[in-house]
Order: structure tokens, then C-alpha cells, then sequence
């Protein structure tokens, strides 16, 4: 596996592969990789001659400092895994090598996707998530984008980006790797004390059932039903919400839309957990 600290050397290495007409697959992460990353490589691998991971830990979209600082960097760990992966290549930049003292930011519309769910919470978020992504696809001009759906609201505003500025990638977005007992696989679940990590079944539990229920009841009934467990387990939950998983806004009939999820946030142990499932529809549309 080659490793590339600089835009530079990359691109002249990607490049040299595009010379011999192979494809390149990109994922983007900010390391501390686990099986749900490294799903990902697989996917990319698999659909692709050529795949390239990124590692940074990306300042622009934390809104506190100290999470920044605190964000785990195993990077031993996480070049071994990915040799173990078979990853072609690992980007690791400095972030003076991402944000330049020219870099001028990217500026899209992003159409109120970016302000409810997550953004509610992380406001400035998104648009960092935006700002690096455009600028990691700029860099490595890959043929193929692939991201994990754990992260759905992400997923959606990619989506929108790459459509908005007409982007010639096309995004993957990869189903949910979970751990034997359903919880969504997250770099956070380390951080659970024991009783919080049993606890932290419920979610992903709920979601199941309410995937069940929405064949059986209207869509506000799944929606306080699924609440009432989260709470019966103890489970403090920042929202969950049933969307037009296009748009991103709530509806609460399943005629709203041809794609329809839910999705919530919860908080155990101080822990913020996502997770999130496709009650209706395709989500690669």
C-alpha cells in the first residue's frame, strides 16, 4: 500500500494509474477504522481497479474544539488494517495540505438539508462535511464515491452536492455493518460502559420493529411507538424522525414519498449513537 502525505505526490501517482485505464474507488474517512470502514474498502475494491482511503480528521466540521483535539488517531492500527484490507492507496494529509492559504471554500445551497436531524444539534457541521468532501473529490477525481449509510443525512447532502454541481463520481452508499447484536458498528460504542452498551441494543432493536410496524400502522403511530421503547429502556434521545429520505424533511404517510426512513440520535454514557433504516424505497435512486 502506497502512502501519500502530500496532494502533490498523489496526484501524480493517480495519474500514473489512470495511464493504465483502471477505475479508482474512494472512500473518505477520518480513521479510528473498524469493520464498517473497512466494509467500505471492500465495496470500493470490489467495484473498482484501484482504491483509495483517506484519513483526516477534519477541522471544519466540529463545532467544539476539544472534541477535535480529543477525536482518537490510531494511525498504526488503522495503516495495518488497511494493508490487511488490500487498499491500494492511503491519503493522509496534513490539513495545510487540504485547506491552502488559497483554498477558496465551497459554496452550494444546500437547500435546508443540512438543518434539521444532526444539523439541529451540530450546527456548522455539514458544511464542513461539504467543504472536505468537495475538496478530497477535487484531489483524487475518483470514478466512484462510497460512503456508509449509518451516517444517512451525510449520504443525502453528497448526494445533493455531487447532483447540484454536476460532479462526474457516483456515490455508493453502503448498507450498515452491525455488530452480532444489531448495534450499528461506530468508533463511539468503545467509549459505552457495559450496562450502556446492553442498553445500547434497544436502538437498533426499535428500528427493526419499526420497520415491522409500518406495515401495520400509520406512520406517527411507528413514531411514538418506537419513542416509547427508546424510553422504556432509559434511553435519552436527541430525536427520532421519519423522513422523505430524499428531502430530509418529516412526513407522516408513506404516500410523501417514494423513499422513506427513519433515523435518530440517541445519547447513553454521554455517547452520541446514530443509527438509522430504509422503511420504504430504494436508496440508490
Amino acid at each position: 500500500m502506497y502512502i501519500f502525505k502530500t496532494v502533490a505526490a498523489l496526484q501524480a501517482h493517480l495519474n500514473e494509474i489512470r495511464k493504465t485505464h483502471q477505475q479508482i474507488g474512494f472512500v473518505p474517512t477520518m480513521g479510528a477504522l473498524h469493520q464498517g470502514h473497512l466494509s467500505l474498502v471492500d465495496i470500493a475494491r470490489n467495484k473498482h481497479n484501484y482504491t483509495v482511503v483517506s484519513i483526516f480528521v477534519n477541522p471544519t466540521q466540529f463545532g467544539d474544539a476539544k472534541d477535535l483535539d480529543h477525536y482518537p488517531r490510531p494511525i498504526e492500527s488503522d495503516i495495518f488494517k488497511l494493508q490487511q484490507q488490500q487498499c491500494d492507496v492511503l491519503f493522509w494529509p496534513e490539513p495545510s495540505e487540504i485547506y491552502p492559504k488559497n483554498h477558496k471554500g465551497c459554496k452550494i445551497d444546500l437547500k435546508g438539508l443540512h438543518l434539521n436531524m444532526e444539523g439541529a444539534f451540530r450546527p456548522g457541521h455539514f458544511e464542513g462535511v461539504v467543504e472536505v468532501v468537495k475538496r478530497l473529490l477535487d484531489i483524487i477525481e475518483p470514478d466512484t464515491l462510497v460512503m456508509g449509510q449509518k451516517d444517512y443525512q451525510q449520504c443525502a447532502i453528497i448526494r445533493h452536492l455531487i447532483k447540484s454541481l454536476q460532479l462526474s463520481v457516483n456515490l455508493i452508499q453502503a448498507p450498515i455493518v452491525r455488530e452480532k447484536d444489531g448495534l450499528a458498528m461506530s468508533s463511539r460504542n468503545i467509549r459505552l460502559s457495559p450496562e450502556g452498551r446492553r442498553k445500547a441494543v434497544r436502538l437498533s432493536a426499535t428500528l427493526f420493529q419499526a420497520k415491522k410496524n409500518a406495515v401495520l400502522m400509520p406512520l406517527h403511530q411507528v413514531k411514538s411507538e418506537a419513542i416509547k421503547s427508546l424510553n422504556e429502556a432509559g434511553i435519552a434521545i436527541d430525536y427520532f424522525e421519519i423522513i422523505d429520505g430524499l428531502q430530509l424533511h418529516s412526513i407522516d404517510n408513506f404516500e410523501q414519498a417514494d423513499l422513506v426512513a427513519a433515523c435518530t440520535t440517541v445519547n447513553i454514557d454521554g455517547v452520541r449513537l446514530l443509527d438509522n433504516i430504509i422503511l420504504k424505497g430504494n436508496k440508490d435512486r
